[in-house]
């Protein structure tokens, strides 16, 4: 990003928007460790560089540690994709006080966690539309090793939601109903799961989420569950522990993914009409999913990805900034 703060600065010396300039000043961005925040933070800076003269600084991040030091430090300024389930109590807490700012609580649609099935099996079994519905058909999804019972793709060993996908396992009695719960094994087994059956037109079901590359690539579908939602109670303190600390979890619908853009309450009050950027930056779903898939097939970084989205998707980005910042960006690509 050097050679593009650089450049920034040179033009905007020049310009009309130097006051801003002064009011802007240096500001960091979380750069988190996967691969939708980092084309996210990307972008952000990229815009809020050429198009609002901020001197922008990408810093290394993931939830807890990012969010704990903008709690804490007040840095860095911006969290693109903070997913705040994980820190829910401490920013409600922040929230309150003013020092932090959810700019945005949806800067991506369709995002979140659950069960899906392949395309195909959904457009052959229109009838079954939900969880509940695909659960009563195990026959549909042979368990390679034992084809009388229906085979149920959970998650690798260690993962936090191995154990949330276990205890709805038990929730809904699946055990009962013919069904194994498999261990993928690793993520490149999960992957190479959905792969294997979708290429070969088999049904395949199981846990995922998105946005994710796998998703845009293989188009897989989410299942809506029948069930409610039992409570962050139930939830918390039960389907989300390991199994031999949910002794009695109850069917739930997922708990809802929730991200949001958090800023610091100094970068509200440097940013000026910056923040309104952030207000209206909203990612459609399958268009983010698409990205993921161009960064996995090409081996792109997240800042490759930002200007091929900046360059490719102009009528998505450009409904988020003003004309006159439109055109600096697209002038600096």
């Amino acid at each position: 990003m050097t050679k593009l703060i650089a450049a920034s600065a040179l033009s905007i010396v020049a310009s009309a928007g130097a006051a801003f300039a002064a009011d802007c000043g240096d500001v960091t961005i979380a750069e988190m460790n996967w691969a939708s925040a980092s084309f996210m933070a990307n972008v952000d800076a990229i815009i809020l560089e050429e198009g609002y003269a901020c001197n922008v600084e990408l810093i290394t991040g993931d939830t807890t540690p990012t969010f704990t030091s903008m709690n804490e430090k007040g840095q860095p300024d911006i969290a693109p994709e903070l997913w705040i389930n994980a820190v829910a109590t401490p920013l409600a807490a922040a929230k309150e006080a003013g020092s932090l700012v959810a700019l945005n609580d949806g800067p991506i649609t369709g995002l979140g966690e659950g069960w899906w099935v392949t395309k195909k099996f959904k457009e052959d079994h229109p009838e079954l539309d939900t969880v509940e519905k695909v659960l009563a058909h195990p026959e549909m999804f042979p368990f390679i090793e034992d084809e009388s019972k229906g085979a149920f793709m959970g998650c690798p060993a260690g993962w936090g939601c191995q154990s949330i996908n276990a205890n709805q396992f038990r929730a809904f009695d699946m055990e009962a109903k013919g069904w194994v719960l498999v261990d993928p094994g690793s993520a490149a087994g999960l992957d190479g799961s959905i792969a294997k059956a979708v290429e070969r037109d088999e049904p395949w079901f199981g846990y995922y989420w998105a946005p994710t590359a796998i998703i845009g690539k293989y188009d897989l579908q989410m299942l809506p569950f029948e069930a409610e939602y039992a409570g962050d109670d139930n939830w918390n303190n039960c389907i989300s522990l390991p199994e031999q600390d949910c002794l009695d979890p109850q069917p739930t619908s997922w708990i809802e993914s929730a991200v949001e853009s958090v800023v610091t309450d100094e970068f509200i009050a440097k940013a000026g009409p910056a923040t309104d950027y952030f207000k209206a930056r909203v990612y459609p779903g399958e268009v983010m999913n698409g990205m993921l898939v161009y960064m996995n097939e090409n081996q792109a970084s997240g800042e490759d990805a930002a200007y091929e989205f900046l360059a490719t998707q102009e009528d998505i980005w450009m409904q988020w900034v003003p004309a006159d910042v439109a055109e600096k960006v697209k002038s600096a690509l």
